[in-house]
């Protein structure tokens, strides 16, 4: 099958075995529009029935596999437009978490916000030396969302809430250290635009004519096989060093509590608290206390009612000041100074808190 382009921002190809899907939207960052979700989602269960096909690689054109949603087209439309740009984006992930082949994310390059909803809840996940991963949604007055908070919940000791109050940008080998993949391969291994992981594997594939369960096992040996060591120094995370003092800091308590407890492990010298502290300030006050709710309950939440807490989450939020405030700041004008409503983290009022939950 030839490769087609729909809109010209996915590329599908069947190669022999292997499904190849490309997000072809490169001055963009790959964000996702609606239409790019609904297409991959198409394009995903049309392979998911089709017996030719026994897995699915999902790549991305230029500096990464995708930045994240298009939000800047949120702050201009319709409330209800995005809610339903959410509720088919959180679809797909689900399809993404329960695909029933091999899916092979290419997690090289930025890979953030939505972009980790199409890879971090794949069954093959795949990060590099030039992998960023990161959620800064609190950064516009918005929430973790695509499901990652149960991601986030379920990182090492604090780790998750850390990254989710501050918008901290990690690595590829930050990414193995969190679960949220589960092979390093060198760029250089992968080949461009992954071709040479694409190719060992598609050979392999039609070798084994594996099938079903054996796979996903044929796959993750392919891709271990061009994987680094466990022992090379380049798997060793940055955050798996920082893990103590922010286990201190963010256990348990409320943000404010939080951020009492950086400022004194910043006065003591530790330095990647105080940026903590000056993030979690910068941050929406609404969108830091939302998300710290948002985290804890997803502790105890499966995946599909994570992403029905985001959806409700979302259709909050979108009628906020503070979302469009955020995005004409960090995105539209760029002049780095929201103006938040409530803003301070202490005048956040409780109550408008648990109604985005629905009154929980």
């Amino acid at each position: 099958m030839s490769p087609r382009s729909l809109v010209q921002r996915i590329r599908t190809e069947v190669r022999g075995p292997l499904g190849i899907l490309t997000l072809d939207r490169p001055s963009a960052l790959n964000s996702l529009d609606h239409t790019m979700v609904l297409n991959m989602g198409h394009a995903l269960e049309e392979w998911a029935d089709a017996p030719e096909v026994r897995g699915v690689v999902v790549r991305g054109e230029g500096r990464g596999l995708c930045a994240g949603g298009d939000v800047r087209t949120l702050r201009t439309g319709h409330d209800e437009d995005a809610v339903a740009f959410w509720g088919d984006e959180y679809r797909l992930n689900a399809l993404i978490a329960e695909y029933p082949k091999p899916y092979v994310a290419l997690m090289d390059g930025i890979t953030m916000g939505g972009g980790l909803g199409i890879s971090a809840h794949g069954s093959v996940r795949v990060v590099t030396e030039r992998t960023r991963v990161a959620m800064p949604e609190v950064r516009i007055g918005f929430t973790p969302d695509v499901g990652m908070a149960k991601l986030l919940a379920a990182a090492p000791g604090e780790v998750g809430i850390h990254l989710a109050l501050t918008s901290s940008t990690a690595t590829g080998a930050d990414a193995l250290y969190l679960g949220w993949a589960d092979h390093f391969v060198p760029s250089e291994r992968l080949g461009e635009r992954g071709e040479e992981l694409i190719t060992a594997l598609a050979a392999r594939l039609a070798e084994s004519d594996a099938a079903g369960p054996s796979a996903f096992s044929v796959t993750h040996d392919v891709v271990r096989g061009l994987a680094l060591d466990p022992a090379d120094p380049r798997m060793a995370a940055p955050l798996a060093a920082e893990r103590e003092w922010i286990d201190e800091a963010y256990a348990g308590g409320d943000p404010q509590t939080i951020l009492d407890r950086l400022d004194e492990l910043a006065s003591d010298g530790q330095e990647g608290a105080r940026a903590a502290e000056e993030a979690i300030r910068a941050a929406c006050p609404f969108s830091v206390v939302l998300t710290l709710e948002s985290l804890r309950r997803a502790a105890v939440l499966d995946l599909i009612d994570v992403l029905a807490q985001d959806l409700r989450l979302g259709a909050s939020l979108i009628g906020r000041h503070d979302m469009r405030e955020g995005i004409r700041a960090l995105l539209v004008d760029k002049d780095g100074a929201p103006h938040w409503s409530p803003a301070r983290i202490e005048d956040v009022d409780p109550a408008e808190v648990r109604a985005a939950f629905g009154g929980d």
